[in-house]
């Protein structure tokens, strides 16, 4: 496995070795010896699975403290531009963000530590994305903020037209 750190502290890219023959092909997607020597210490109590449909955009979401959540994301099926806000008030790169391109092609993951929002956005007809979370649903403590935030101002592509659950396309701005 490669770890490859980014510009916002704690958000770190991570590329399985994959072992391909003319059977298939064999990879770990996660082993807590190569995570905790990497930095990422996660005791994961839930897995996530979500289908979407082409343009279909979740997020951008997150629970409050003290229940927070990171995650670690994979797209399994399809291709996805994967969304991470960093809403840590003592960051210095509170409110930017960073993007990923996510697919069963390039088999890439992102981690995502507690006190960022995340997103995503259906490049392919369909997708399916699996995440552990280091932390269990709590609908008490679900949040999130509005995909086009100006503020935050994403550049999710050009000229999209996402399709948006009822709840996403209400979430407040930040300045709410």
């Amino acid at each position: 496995m490669n770890f490859k750190k980014t510009n916002l502290d704690g958000v770190i890219i991570i590329e399985p070795t994959i072992f391909q023959d003319n059977r298939g092909f064999f990879m770990e997607t996660f082993n807590k010896k190569y995570f905790r020597q990497n930095d990422i210490n996660e005791n994961f109590v839930q897995v996530n699975h979500s289908f979407s449909k082409k343009n279909v955009l979740r997020g951008l979401h997150f629970q409050d403290e003290p229940e927070s959540q990171g995650k670690l994301v994979k797209c399994i099926s399809g291709n996805i531009l994967d969304v991470a806000v960093d809403l840590r008030k003592d960051s210095p790169n509170y409110l930017k963000w960073l993007s990923v391109k996510l697919s069963d092609k390039n088999n890439l993951q992102i981690y995502i530590p507690n006190g960022f929002a995340h997103g995503f956005f259906v490049l392919s007809e369909n997708a399916h994305v699996v995440y552990l979370c280091n932390e269990f649903y709590n609908i008490k403590y679900d949040n999130g903020i509005r995909w086009n935030d100006p503020l935050i101002d994403i550049d999710w592509g050009q000229n999209i037209k996402p399709i948006l659950s009822d709840k996403d396309a209400n979430l407040p701005f930040i300045e709410e």
